[in-house]
């Protein structure tokens, strides 16, 4: 070995390395303590991806509510988290927090107080939820004639009160349909009943439907009401046997006034313009005022849809039996012509009149039970057998209008079950009512057809570019 390589290291003083020690001890601790931004950044970011949704949800809604409540920016949910009672004055004035939602609804509304009905609760009960006493149940009721609309509750209705600050009621309010609310206010002299009718706005609505099962289910699912469903099929009813006629793959279109109140559907009018093809033929209708104030229905180029009878007499019925001179009576068993056409429909269904005319008889007559015969001017007469029973305003020697119900759908006189047995008479002849070719009504007054093509012609128009557009987006 060497001199040189045998020399040891140098040495340092003691106090030195002491000094040395401690620097690197401080640095360590000082790392663990107070970590990089960089470091605390990734932390946030992985905080973030782990919440749940609905933990998101609820804090984002949180946020959107104050946003709502104070019109004020409102922080990250994270922000006010961190934010601690370290901060400084200054920085609180600078950014004050925003009041939560609810507290600032609480200070609003103080003494409202809001009950759903539900089963088996009376206004009394309602009154106890709120902390009324029975008293005040009939001071309410007891204040005005109309005030007894509040106790006629319906499943899901809302009662909102309102209370002066000694508990005492000072406004009691529902909504009792979508375009009515009712109220009653305290005053010197009492409550006093208030209805509040909304007026609804009217926009025209269009509705497309095929026919592949019966005319009602498919109308429904197309978004026709049942009430509009009616009013369609008595408009072609002229044309349209809708007993026998509909087949699969009819189609219809319909053009109707909707009313609406904020936004929501709360009511219809009536059929401004339909569309109805069977079996291949299509039928239009326009429904027009003319100024005279009388309102009707004409095909697109202004005939009427009025004939002078209704092709049937019951809607949505099922022929049991037809015209037939040669038929074997069900109860008799013996050959005897069947001068009429039978209508099988539930019991109760009502029976409409063909047409205009005097009622010669509306009572019992023989097998046909109870009966109602019409004379239509001097040339046509139709008989309608087996009724449950008369409408009323219906007797003998009165008078009805096409369309009006006379009677419904029974079992009496000689009938094996409830249907109607409809005779159609020309001149004294019987005739088959399902070939017998009905007299039209009057077109368009001349004086009128300029104004009536300038409704009419727009709303063809707008059918075919409903449906077109319909179509197209189905395609997609």
């Amino acid at each position: 070995m060497t001199k040189e390589s045998s020399k040891a290291p140098p040495l340092y003083p003691k106090t030195h390395l002491l000094a040395a020690s401690g620097i690197a001890a401080l640095l360590s601790l000082a790392l663990l303590v107070f970590p990089s931004s960089d470091v605390e950044a990734k932390k946030t970011t992985l905080s973030l991806e782990l919440e749940s949704p609905a933990e998101q949800l609820t804090q984002d809604q949180d946020a959107a509510d104050a946003v709502q409540a104070t019109n004020e920016p409102v922080a990250s949910p994270f922000a006010q988290i961190e934010n601690s009672a370290e901060d400084t004055q200054e920085t609180a004035q600078a950014a004050p927090e925003p009041a939560p939602a609810p507290i600032v609804e609480e200070k609003k509304a103080p003494n409202h107080r809001e009950v759903i009905v539900t089963k088996g609760d009376t206004l009394s009960t309602l009154f106890a939820k709120v902390g009324l006493p029975a008293a005040s149940v009939h001071e309410v009721l007891s204040s005005d004639k109309q005030a007894k609309q509040f106790s006629q509750l319906k499943h899901g209705q809302k009662l909102e009160f309102e209370l002066s600050p000694d508990g005492q009621l000072t406004n009691l309010h529902s909504k009792v349909s979508d375009v009515e609310s009712i109220s009653l206010t305290k005053s010197d002299k009492g409550y006093a009943f208030n209805r509040i009718t909304a007026k609804p706005t009217v926009r025209s609505a269009y509705v497309h439907g095929v026919i592949n099962s019966s005319l009602s289910q498919s109308a429904a699912r197309a978004g026709l009401s049942h009430s509009l469903t009616m009013d369609m099929a008595s408009v072609f009813g002229y044309d349209v046997d809708f007993a026998q006629d509909i087949r699969q793959g009819d189609e219809f279109d319909v053009i109707y006034e909707q009313k609406v109140v904020n936004g929501k559907a709360v009511g219809n009018g009536p059929i401004l313009s339909a569309r109805f093809t069977n079996r291949g033929k299509t039928y239009t209708a326009v429904r027009y005022t003319n100024k005279q104030g009388n309102s009707s229905y004409y095909t697109a180029d202004g005939n009427s849809m009025r004939k002078a009878f209704i092709r049937t007499p019951v809607d949505f019925a099922r022929i049991s039996s037809k015209f037939s001179m040669g038929r074997k009576h069900p109860i008799l068993n013996k050959i005897r012509a069947h001068k009429g056409v039978d209508y099988a429909a539930p019991r109760g269904t009502p029976i409409k009149a063909a047409g205009d005319g005097k009622v010669l008889l509306a009572g019992r007559r023989g097998g046909y039970g109870n009966t109602v015969i019409i004379q239509h001017g001097n040339t046509y007469r139709t008989l309608y057998g087996h009724m449950q029973g008369f409408a009323k305003g219906v007797q003998t020697g009165g008078t009805v209008k096409q369309g009006q119900v006379i009677g419904y759908i029974g079992t009496t006189g000689l009938s094996t079950g409830p249907h109607l047995h409809y005779e159609f008479q020309v001149n004294g002849v019987h005739v088959d009512p399902l070939g017998q070719k009905l007299p039209m009504a009057d077109p368009i007054a001349k004086a009128e057809r300029a104004r009536f093509l300038a409704q009419s012609q727009p709303l063809m128009a707008r059918m075919d570019q409903e449906k077109a557009t319909m179509l197209a987006s189905s395609k997609r």
